[in-house]
């Protein structure tokens, strides 16, 4: 038998991760990263760009989460990621380049916060912000495309992270 959302007997737990979305402006995507956040124990969400739709139009899919998960707008996310770099966190790129590796290989541990790091929807993270990461991870991907919805590529980040920080 299915459960409600009453029934579950999921822990809620926050995990030491920080969500920062360079550049991401589809509504529906910015309503779907609150629901995910706030799946997954996120700690904080940070929007960064000059036109971010925070608002009415996303909330058909957040469906109301945004009332839960701590969030902020920033237009610099290079600003944003130095100031967490300067406080020690540890920063996670999500993104194909020559550098990355693969998101399931990599060891994340409890001794550093971690920002995750997710890049706009058509032009993904600047080479700036990569330049400034600790790690640059990706999602192994097995079929012709190369690229996946920015949604369902934190999801599986996510996934993998708090699964190896509540082990």
């Amino acid at each position: 038998m299915q459960l409600s959302h009453g029934q579950s007997k999921f822990k809620k737990q926050q995990f030491p991760i920080i969500l920062v979305c360079d550049n991401v402006t589809n509504a529906p995507n910015i309503g779907s990263l609150f629901r995910i956040a706030d799946a997954f124990g996120v700690e904080e969400l940070i929007f960064c760009g000059e036109h971010i739709p925070v608002g009415r139009r996303m909330t058909k899919t957040s469906r109301s989460t945004e009332k839960y998960i701590k969030y902020r707008v920033e237009s610099d996310v290079l600003s944003v990621v130095l100031e967490f770099k300067n406080l020690n966190y540890f920063l996670v790129s999500l993104e194909i380049s020559e550098q990355s590796l693969p998101l399931h290989q990599f060891n994340f541990k409890l001794d550093k916060p971690i920002v995750l790091i997710i890049g706009d929807e058509n032009f993904g993270i600047s080479e700036a912000i990569l330049k400034a990461s600790n790690a640059i991870l990706h999602i192994n991907m097995y079929g012709e495309n190369s690229s996946m919805n920015v949604v369902q590529a934190t999801g599986i980040a996510l996934y993998e992270i708090t699964n190896q920080l509540s082990n």
